[in-house]
């Protein structure tokens, strides 16, 4: 059995990728502050829209003011520039990035990262996620943004059933970009031999998290730390889960009692109660959608996320092409520069300006995907600028 560990984490998991049995658990069901975490789910609907045609790996997306202004961490691509969408995951994996899953879900979700966050909550209910609540892209503070360590299981466990083309992007060390070279802060990647992956997580209040996985003779793991007190606890705590997991399979055992502990609950999550293996808590009361039941095991709720079709994303379609915006036609290049720099200042997006075959100077952004082009218009429309898109 697991030793518990007291106050220095607030829920654990630890479980089979290939059949979703549950190895072992701690509060497993109760809700906490996801933190980067969150991020898994913005890469699920990034591959989603990638193995839908609605991306390309080599697209390039527009980085907004809002983005470019979000919190650290972050890669700190300035407004108006772009960032390919392959070097978009890479940043969230191994940096974890704020700034870019917000580019991410502009451009996924009309421009707009509430959009996406009520995307991801709808998304998070077809595949089984009962206690998870979505504001944001990225994870940073908001005392509505709450999951649990079966959610993020589940969630972790249905990208690798749905997108094992793309589980790659989990795996990776370190990742150069712009001549600065970033490493995973996963750092089980460096130590525990069969790690493939997969994501940290910090803010104040949700403490240090993390979901590692590994192969070992036949079997595919994945372990769940949410709440741990640093980096050092979370880590060993995730080797030790790993570990007994393995033990586990080998020896043909049946799932291990959950274990419960006196820690102290993020704020406004009241202190939890120890809850059977195949309980759970409620949503969150903020969730306010009809969807259908969800599943009511986690062996169910796991052929939920892991065997249905995988759910077709609604966002704006971003097959390829030759899209562009324009921002009007002026008889004067001042006039056309002073138009530059309104788009820049209002929605920061970086134009150029064009002579016309009829003498008139056009301020137009060029080369972008359709769904890129069609955001940035409805951005700019939201913020008085006329413009149109065209091909």
């Amino acid at each position: 059995m697991m030793p518990a560990h007291g106050a220095s984490y607030r829920a654990a998991l630890v479980a089979d990728m290939d059949t979703g049995r549950v190895l072992y658990q701690e509060n497993a069901t109760v809700q906490n502050y996801p933190a980067s975490l969150t991020k898994i789910m913005t890469l699920y609907l990034t591959f989603d829209a990638l193995e839908h045609g609605r991306l390309r790996l080599d697209d390039y997306l527009i980085v907004s003011k809002s983005a470019a202004a979000a919190e650290p961490v972050k890669l700190g691509v300035p407004a108006g520039n772009k960032i390919k969408v392959e070097d978009a995951i890479k940043a969230l994996t191994v940096l974890s990035a704020n700034d870019i899953a917000r580019v991410l879900a502009e451009n996924l979700k009309g421009g707009m990262e509430g959009n996406f966050a009520d995307l991801m909550t709808r998304v998070a209910r077809e595949i089984g996620l009962t206690g998870t609540n979505f504001e944001n892209s990225s994870g940073l503070p908001n005392d509505d943004h709450m999951s649990t360590a079966r959610d993020i299981a589940l969630l972790s466990m249905a990208v690798y059933k749905h997108f094992p083309q793309y589980w790659k992007y989990f795996s990776i060390n370190t990742w150069t970009y712009n001549g600065k070279t970033y490493t995973n802060g996963n750092r089980l990647l460096r130590t525990y031999p069969g790690c493939d992956g997969m994501k940290t997580g910090y803010t104040r209040k949700s403490k240090y998290s993390l979901v590692a996985t590994a192969r070992r003779d036949g079997h595919h793991l994945i372990a769940v730390v949410l709440g741990a007190d640093n980096k050092d606890v979370r880590a060993n705590v995730a080797t030790n889960l790993l570990n007994h997991g393995f033990e586990l399979v080998a020896n043909g055992a049946s799932s291990s009692p959950n274990v419960s502990y006196s820690y102290s609950a993020p704020m406004p999550v009241p202190a939890p109660t120890p809850a059977p293996v195949q309980t759970y808590y409620a949503p969150a009361p903020s969730v306010t959608a009809n969807y259908a039941p969800a599943p009511t095991t986690f062996s169910a709720a796991y052929n939920t996320a892991t065997a249905q079709t995988v759910p077709v994303a609604d966002v704006s379609n971003n097959a390829p092409g030759n899209a562009g915006v324009q921002f009007g036609a002026f008889s004067s290049r001042a006039a056309a520069q002073s138009q530059v720099n309104n788009v820049m200042n209002q929605i920061g997006v970086g134009t150029v300006i064009e002579t016309a075959p009829n003498g008139m100077f056009r301020v137009r952004v060029n080369n972008l995907s359709e769904s890129a082009a069609q955001n940035i218009r409805a951005r700019a429309q939201n913020m008085g600028i006329d413009c149109y898109v065209f091909h």
